[in-house]
């Protein structure tokens, strides 16, 4: 009796494991995770301490509403949001929340003006971190001047961020064709790299990562609307190693995206994937390997779950939770509300998390130099000639 009422047990609980497995999600289901309120225009999906951080980005109709960074559970649930100060709403106007230092601050780009906010969520106090500053073109420009060598004479556009080993930040700028570094702590932008390739026109150099190496950038241009390349409609993947004296390595191209792609926000899975929405007239997201090959788009064709109605359209930032991909589904140009939401997409396999040091938003302190013995001895002895 006791054998016959073991197997009973193991089959009833071999019974209950079956609607379970069942009910796994298939790798590419796309389900809704939240639809954001105005001024909507989803962007950068921000991962930490169990919250998701969302920015609201540009309205190309125009908005006369100040950004916001709301903050939802990773079940999708509203929490509370801020709204961003100093913006002038008289100009196309967005933020990305792009980093976290290692106090648990957010970073923001401010698409208007070129700043750097830091946000504490905990007390909702906003500081500038840096900022970064419209340079002129190199052939308008002074011998020996910071430059952009993009054709088009274009406002500052801070677009992603990483950190680097030191503390560092680097951030892309979306108009003017350079990669700017921050220095650690945050105050003057200086040009890390300047190339033509970064030369997007109005669309340029967007996501970068900093590889599992630590010393090696990852990122992507959106086209060559410059005319830095022969086909100025593709997007492009790059990466460049951090040389010695933090100066730019050479850059190697990766992988080149379809006509008008538009490649945008970017991750990287464990395995070395990288993952690239597409917020050009594919509206996909790409996989592709860490040689830069394509895997797999998608988007191709619509997987999406019973609670999920709504196609990509415009996908811009990314983040991992888990095995899903957090899309920030913007519908730039559509403007339509109903699709303008935070997705929720499983690729089978867990994120890289996002690289931050230790010395993440922290001032660097020099040692003092500690004078000579001798000198600290011959300080003492004239001291107690000179005394009483």
């Amino acid at each position: 009796m006791k054998l016959r009422a073991f197997l009973l047990a193991l089959a009833a609980a071999a019974v209950a494991i079956v609607p379970a497995s069942a009910g796994a999600r298939s790798r590419g289901d796309v389900r809704v995770l939240a639809l954001v309120p105005a001024p909507g225009y989803p962007a950068l999906p921000h991962l930490l301490g169990g919250s998701i951080y969302e920015g609201t980005y540009d309205n190309p109709t125009g908005s006369s509403l100040p950004s916001r960074v709301l903050q939802y559970t990773e079940a999708g649930e509203l929490l509370g949001s801020w709204t961003v100060a100093g913006q002038d709403t008289s100009k196309p106007h967005g933020v990305q929340v792009a980093a976290n230092d290692s106090r648990g601050r957010l970073l923001l780009l401010d698409k208007t003006g070129g700043r750097i906010i830091r946000l504490d969520p905990r007390t909702g106090a906003q500081t500038l971190y840096a900022r970064v500053p419209d340079l002129p073109t190199c052939s308008n420009a002074s011998p020996g001047a910071a430059c952009s060598p993009a054709v088009l004479d274009l406002a500052p556009m801070p677009d992603y961020a990483a950190w680097g080993p030191d503390g560092s930040l680097y951030v892309t700028d979306y108009q003017q064709a350079v990669i700017w570094r921050i220095p650690p702590g945050g105050g003057a932008a200086r040009v890390w790299l300047a190339d033509k390739r970064l030369d997007g026109g109005p669309y340029g150099t967007a996501c970068i990562l900093l590889m599992p190496d630590h010393r090696t950038l990852l990122f992507d241009q959106a086209s060559n609307g410059g005319l830095g390349t022969v086909n100025p409609t593709t997007g492009k993947l790059y990466e460049v190693p951090i040389a010695p004296g933090d100066r730019p390595g050479p850059l190697k191209q990766l992988w080149e995206s379809g006509p008008a792609d538009a490649p945008d926000g970017c991750v990287l899975s464990r395995s070395g994937h990288i993952y690239v929405a597409l917020a050009g007239e594919s509206s996909q997201i790409v996989e592709l390997d860490s040689s830069g090959h394509e895997l797999f788009r998608f988007g191709q064709q619509y997987t999406g779950s019973n609670n999920s109605s709504v196609p990509y359209d415009t996908p811009s930032g990314l983040a991992y939770l888990g095995t899903d991909l957090i899309v920030a589904n913007q519908s730039y140009f559509a403007g339509n509300p109903a699709n303008q939401a935070l997705l929720d997409v499983e690729t089978g396999e867990p994120g890289t998390p996002a690289y931050v040091p230790a010395s993440a938003g922290r001032k660097t302190t020099r040692s003092h130099r500690r004078k000579p013995a001798h000198h600290h001895r011959r300080r003492h002895r004239r001291h107690r000639e000179d005394g009483p």
